[in-house]
């Protein structure tokens, strides 16, 4: 979920615009484009069937033109600006463009090709230019800046007042005080940072296709299981290497497979393929773009008249300033360093019991943490897989726990076009019997699909346009050979019920403006709701409902599942330092001044781990700077941090939903009323006190890290 009130990227314009049931301006665009009217399939669904890759460029030129001309209409208008000709009109503004870009910005990373690639990086600039058309448009500010100098006096409701506020903050945030001269120079800014951007998540997506590891012989890859290696033989031979064996690169620093293979030679093989992605010459080197990506952002934060990037960036999220960010940084990381270290020195007892002869190292914590956890817990990941099929999660996990706390249900479709055979729709059914939403999951990886996981909307919910919630979620399984169970890891357990967290928030949005639709929230909040619904995925009566032998059918055992409960807090250590290393990375790159930016790239981000105390070798940042896809192509520029900042009000909301009894559909109903249904038409933190009765603790937060006592 990328958005900017900067600029409109091809992955992000339709945070901005909204499809709508309303009439638009006379088409340029031919009747056969499949954009050219609202889908007339189940809440506008999109006719995945009849778009092709040539419908995209012209729906995107007209969508351009109508908007441009909707805006000139407003700005020109010759009646005094009162709120429905000028904030109401925005609002529905651009409706074949949000049509175009809620598909277009979501299959560029879900199903992308050359095509779609090339296209990108052509809109990328274009979008940016029209964006900023608007948000520079003078005489369009004027008439919003007269609407909320008198805005006391207007009467408007709570959510329409907010909304002319938002608008006024953005269009400022924008640049919308700036001088003619200093405007044309911030249209040049943003038009080069969104190529450059562009230019960094597709050299991402070719570098980790790229980096496969490719072995000889089956003997390197001793520790995986026999379908798993048969399975890295068909990837090679996929890509013309018959006889050898491919392991893809996924995401992250850390690889799935680390935590089997037995050979440290091919764990150090895998592992220096990952951490060296983008940083090691080729075409796909993104070093050079990093810094100027960086130089950039740091020179429009000055003209804007902010210190750094993160400075401005952090001004409209709930931290409100770098000092705050920083000092929840670091109030974790010495602990959690310290942990790590414990966690380290455990593996290094095992490794020296069994006569390794070597130092424990990134490549090996995976593969001797849960040797460890075997020991300590009697029980290893790999027990648990059997229990976690994924359709048996799906629908007696996922859907059971949304079911029992806000009352919904859910029935899979099968007469909606799909962009891929894999993707499966269903029906989201409210409390009152009601249709709600559709809700779309795309969980298997593929070559041309961006690593991660990730939400979108491609209808958001609006009372103003008449429309409902279309929602995706995206995930990167393995996908199985055929016949064979899709059998989920821990984490993907968790990344699970932790999408579909964001999935509930954009379904239940019951706003009226398309601005505050479902997630449109700031991004250090926008993870909270996610993080709150991964609470289901261990809650004993979801976990008992769900965990079921895919083979016998037989119950996850009591003992087993005491131990997952029980393990829950181990290598937190591990977990809390990589994703601290990763958002310090992501801060001191946007805290730098213009006349600041290194010459080099990996010095710099060691100079940084190291000044802020979490270079701890054997556990890297969970993203290096040259595969840093979050801040250097999405949306969290000087903002990771928000995941630990929004676990603070998930942990405390969590020990909430405890006090008052757990999964009881009361709880559910007041946590949708309060807080999910509300979208962004309220400050964040004045709805998390509305809901909570006051600011979160952070008590919870660190017993769930296992940073107490520390």
């Amino acid at each position: 979920m990328t958005r900017s009130h900067l600029m409109f990227s091809a992955a992000a314009v339709a945070a901005v615009c909204s499809a709508s049931a309303f009439a638009e301006p006379a088409s340029l665009l031919a009747a056969s484009n499949p954009f050219a009217k609202a889908s007339t399939l189940p809440f506008q669904f999109p006719a995945f069937d009849r778009i092709k890759n040539e419908d995209y460029a012209p729906a995107y030129a007209e969508g351009m033109r109508q908007q441009a001309a909707e805006v000139e209409a407003i700005a020109n208008n010759p009646k005094a600006a009162t709120f429905d000709n000028t904030i109401v009109a925005m609002e529905r503004s651009g409706q074949l463009l949000g049509r175009v870009g809620s598909v277009f910005g979501n299959l560029s990373g879900a199903n992308t090709n050359d095509v779609l690639e090339a296209l990108d990086r052509d809109l990328s600039p274009k979008l940016a230019a029209h964006s900023d058309a608007i948000r520079l448009n003078g005489k369009l500010y004027a008439r919003i800046k007269s609407l909320y100098e008198r805005r006391a006096k207007l009467h408007l409701d709570a959510e329409s007042l907010y909304l002319l506020e938002r608008y006024n903050t953005d269009f400022v945030r924008a640049g919308a005080k700036l001088s003619d001269a200093d405007k044309s120079q911030l249209k040049a800014y943003n038009a080069e940072l969104a190529v450059l951007q562009t230019s960094f998540s597709q050299n991402v997506l070719r570098e980790a296709n790229a980096s496969a590891l490719i072995v000889d012989t089956r003997a390197e890859l001793a520790g995986m299981s026999d379908k798993a290696i048969d399975a890295a033989a068909a990837t090679a031979k996929a890509r013309g290497l018959e006889g050898k064996f491919a392991i893809p690169v996924t995401n992250t620093t850390g690889q799935a497979s680390l935590a089997v293979l037995s050979e440290r030679a091919t764990r150090q093989r895998l592992l220096e393929a990952s951490t060296t992605r983008g940083s090691h010459g080729g075409e796909f080197d993104n070093r050079a773009i990093v810094l100027k990506i960086a130089k950039l952002r740091a020179e429009r934060a000055a003209l804007l008249g902010y210190a750094s990037h993160a400075a401005y960036a952090l001004e409209d999220q709930t931290a409100r300033s770098t000092e705050a960010v920083n000092s929840l940084l670091a109030e974790f990381a010495k602990p959690a360093v310290a942990n790590a270290r414990k966690e380290a020195a455990e593996i290094q007892q095992l490794v020296d019991a069994e006569k390794g002869g070597f130092a424990v190292a990134a490549q090996d914590w995976s593969y001797y943490s849960d040797k460890v956890r075997a020991q300590r817990f009697a029980f290893d990941q790999n027990q648990l897989k059997p229990y976690f099929e994924l359709n048996n999660v799906l629908n007696n996990g996922l859907f059971f726990a949304a079911n029992k706390v806000y009352g919904l249900s859910f029935k899979e479709r099968k007469d909606l076009p799909v962009y891929n055979p894999d993707v499966r729709v269903f029906d989201v059914i409210d409390a009152d019997g009601k249709p709600m939403a559709i809700f779309v999951a795309d969980f298997y990886a593929r070559g041309n699909k961006r690593g991660g996981a990730w939400m979108n909307a491609y209808v958001s919910q609006s009372k103003l346009m008449g429309t409902r919630p279309v929602v995706a979620n995206h995930l990167n399984i393995p996908k199985p050979a055929d016949g064979e169970a899709t059998l989920l890891t821990y984490d993907e357990l968790r990344t699970l019920f932790h999408e579909f967290g964001h999935a509930l928030h954009g379904m239940f949005s019951d706003v009226t403006y398309p601005r505050f639709a479902g997630t449109r929230v700031p991004r250090d909040f926008v993870e909270f709701p996610s993080q709150v619904n991964e609470m289901w995925s261990v809650w004993p009566e979801v976990l008992g409902n769900y965990a079921k032998h895919y083979q016998t059918g037989a119950a996850m055992p009591k003992e087993l599942l005491d131990k997952v409960v029980a393990s829950k807090k181990f290598n937190e250590g591990f977990r809390t330092t990589e994703y601290l290393a990763a958002s310090i990375v992501d801060q001191r790159w946007h805290q730098l001044g213009a006349g600041q930016i290194p010459g080099d790239v990996l010095a710099f981000e060691a100079a940084a781990l190291k000044d802020a105390g979490v270079d701890f070798a054997p556990v890297p940042p969970r993203y290096r700077t040259t595969y840093f896809s979050h801040v250097f192509a999405g949306g969290y520029s000087a903002g990771y941090y928000g995941y630990l900042w929004s676990e603070k009000l998930d942990a405390d909301s969590v020990e909430w939903f405890k006090e008052n009894g757990g999964m009881l559909r009361k709880n559910g109903d007041y946590f949708r009323k309060m807080l999910l249904s509300r979208g962004g038409s309220m400050d964040a933190m004045q709805m998390f006190r509305a809901f909570r009765g006051r600011d979160a603790k952070i008590e919870a937060l660190l017993e769930r890290r296992g940073l107490t006592g520390q």
